[in-house]
């Protein structure tokens, strides 16, 4: 969805528009020449993304918004090739006051020339939409920084936005045309305010070579009270789930103590004859490529350590308790989930090889990430209708209640079931800001970047998410400098990943 600059309809991808909003990652569009085609798709993009959210009644007035925004865009833009094909300073007060008196009559006339010039210049606008910590983003960019004229001039609009009352007084009184985007700015302004913002919702900076306008939308509040309280009749599935298995608790507890011997804790594993099945085939899957097979708990504990196997049983534990019911749906997140523990394991290999904390739950953090969603995967179908009946009782919308169960709060469900669990604290902060890594804690930010990174990689090869939406700081931690190293990386993971 990152650039769609040909001329011909450009078709709507709602599932990358779905994924985007669920991850809480950047949608971006391209353009460097903003042909009719392409502001329909990107108002068709803005209504999907609103529509998801349960937003449409902001749809008219925000369409508006991006029209005007992305139109003042690419008119910076042309500026830029003007000036300097006349050969003038557009930061010099003289040149740029004898560049406006004949730029908008030469551009209107040749339109078609600048805009080529603008493309081959690489001179582009774009949208960027986001979801994330309950506030919609809408940005438009483009690669030209604004004067301290065109700056002051936008904020003197924006100030003046405020003496107005409604849309036919500012055009009856605003004389100031010379430029276009005066009155534009001023009515966009207005139709923020119809939708309950202000000024403080709209911002105009200049930073790296760009030129940003970003409006900041909070979700309003009764579509707020419903996602809250959808979310706690959804809650109660968790007190549905079953405590886990005792007899891993036990050999829990015995790992716990430190009194206990690495003898004994193999001897309890091993009485449990299912258990040592199940965590033989995991210590011999290919994840972990062992030298050679291992065929003893007290083989598997001194090869993995104490911290690995209580990870191990952990899995195990969690992969009965949650793999009670067949379905394609739930297989494809279970395989999902093997995906991303083998690539968050060895990555942490590669990339942590000197941290084994991190090394050690690297594997069981990525098979756990989407835990929510395997719950919501689970569910009884009667349950789930029954809460839905809740829901319309409550005159909350059964499509809200849709978006949970599509999974767009499946990190904090996962993480309530984790601390139901009682598992370590680790787990629990990887499990809640596994799309978010910048939120975790400072202890554990690695750790959730780095499952972070396999989660996306995978999506990334499944074409979910392209190279762009990909979190730079996170790429910047593990030195992932561009989309073909990236590629390289994911190549080896996916060659070598197999499915039991």
């Amino acid at each position: 969805m990152q650039q769609a600059q040909k001329t011909q309809k450009v078709n709507l991808d709602n599932s990358k528009i779905k994924m985007a909003i669920r991850a809480g990652i950047p949608l971006s569009i391209t353009t460097y020449t903003l042909p009719r085609e392409m502001s329909e798709y990107m108002e068709e993009v803005l209504a999907a993304f609103l529509s998801e959210l349960g937003q449409e009644h902001m749809e008219t007035y925000l369409k508006y918004c991006l029209n005007e925004l992305v139109t003042n865009a690419k008119k910076a833009n042309t500026k830029r090739i003007y000036f300097k094909e006349k050969n003038l300073d557009l930061f010099n007060d003289a040149d740029y006051e004898k560049g406006m008196q004949s730029f908008k009559e030469d551009t209107l006339n040749n339109i078609r020339y600048y805009l080529g010039l603008q493309k081959s210049g690489g001179l582009y606008v774009k949208l960027i939409l986001q979801m994330r910590n309950n506030k919609i983003k809408i940005e438009v960019r483009n690669n030209a920084e604004l004067t301290f004229r065109e700056y002051k001039r936008m904020h003197d609009k924006v100030s003046r936005a405020q003496q107005y009352t409604s849309v036919d007084q500012a055009m009856t009184q605003i004389v100031d045309l010379s430029e276009g985007a005066g009155l534009g700015i001023i009515i966009m302004i207005l139709m923020l305010e119809k939708i309950g913002l202000t000024e403080e919702n709209f911002q105009i900076l200049s930073e790296n070579g760009e030129t940003i306008t970003r409006i900041i939308l909070p979700i309003n509040e009764k579509t707020q009270r419903a996602l809250n309280t959808a979310s706690h009749e959804f809650v109660k599935i968790i007190e549905e789930i079953p405590q886990f298995p005792e007899s891993i608790t036990k050999i829990n507890r015995l790992i716990n103590d430190s009194n206990s011997k690495m003898s004994e804790i193999a001897m309890a594993i091993s009485s449990d004859v299912s258990l040592t099945a199940d965590l033989l085939r995991l210590v011999n899957s290919v994840t972990f490529a062992l030298a050679s097979p291992c065929r003893s708990i007290a083989d598997a504990v001194k090869l993995v350590g104490i911290r690995g196997i209580k990870n191990m049983l952990l899995s195990v534990g969690s992969i009965k308790q949650l793999d009670n019911i067949g379905g394609k749906s739930q297989k494809t997140l279970w395989v999902h989930a093997y995906r991303v523990a083998f690539y968050a394991y060895n990555l942490a290999r590669n990339f942590c090889a000197s941290d084994k904390e991190i090394i050690d739950d690297s594997y069981i953090c990525g098979l756990l990430h989407d835990m929510g969603k395997l719950v919501f995967a689970t569910a009884h179908p009667d349950f789930i209708d029954s809460i839905k009946d809740i829901c319309r009782q409550r005159n909350i919308s059964t499509d809200i209640f849709e978006k949970l169960l599509a999974g767009v709060n499946h990190s904090e469900v996962g993480a309530l079931i984790a601390e139901k669990w009682n598992f370590p604290d680790i787990i629990i902060t990887v499990i809640r800001h596994h799309h978010e890594p910048d939120m975790a804690p400072p202890a554990s930010k690695k750790l959730t970047s780095l499952v972070y990174l396999a989660d996306m990689i995978s999506h990334y090869e499944t074409h979910e998410v392209d190279y762009y939406q990909f979190d730079l700081d996170v790429l910047k931690l593990f030195g992932i400098g561009s989309e073909t190293q990236l590629q390289k990386i994911s190549g080896k993971l996916s060659s070598a990943f197999k499915v039991d």
